[in-house]
């Protein structure tokens, strides 16, 4: 429990302060689990019954586009991941999760969590937290894709998350960005 309690006192700290009390609740429902390096924590058409929470490793959120795999997020430590409509509709998800490398993910499993956001207003905080959180990601990430050259989304991508770009591989970053293997090639040999 004691792993549970930094958990969740951790996503408290991105969000919403929790008293003693209302951390307890909260950690006494998250999920450990372990990913082996390619293992889904997700596959498509799957409900997505948990927000995650990346505690060592990486992670990344893709989809497949004519046969093709586009990486749509990437999570490593500290940072929380959610298939947003599969989750709050609980309906089959269209996207799959996957472990980068070694992961140990947190689960936060939907109607645990639902049940104590009812009963518990800093619960319902945190969980508002990160969706909030999340829906602000993705607004920034289709804003990059939709002003930025590729160069310049590359460069915010290096600046902003470095560790993605060292522990990620290249088709995947590539997929990312939206742009094809070769541009990204180019991409870092201008730079």
């Amino acid at each position: 429990m004691d792993d549970a309690i930094m958990i969740a006192r951790r996503l408290s700290a991105q969000t919403y302060p929790l008293s003693d009390v209302s951390l307890e609740r909260f950690a006494a429902i998250l999920v450990r689990r372990e990913l082996k390096k390619g293992a889904l924590w997700l596959n498509q058409g799957e409900v997505c019954h948990e927000l995650g929470y990346v505690h060592q490793g990486m992670v990344r959120q893709f989809y497949y586009k004519n046969n093709k795999e586009m990486t749509e997020h990437f999570s490593c430590e500290g940072s929380v991941f959610i298939c947003i409509e599969s989750f709050l509709r609980q309906q089959p998800s269209s996207l799959l999760v996957e472990a980068l490398e070694p992961t140990v993910v947190y689960g936060i499993p939907h109607d645990p969590l639902l049940a104590l956001c009812a009963s518990c207003f800093e619960i319902e905080q945190v969980y508002r937290g990160l969706l909030e959180n999340s829906l602000i990601l993705s607004q920034n990430k289709a804003d990059s894709l939709r002003f930025e050259s590729a160069n310049e989304r590359y460069m915010r991508l290096l600046k902003e998350h470095p560790e993605i770009v060292q522990r990620a591989p290249l088709s995947c970053i590539a997929s990312y960005l939206q742009m094809t293997p070769e541009t990204l090639s180019r991409v870092r040999a201008s730079l």
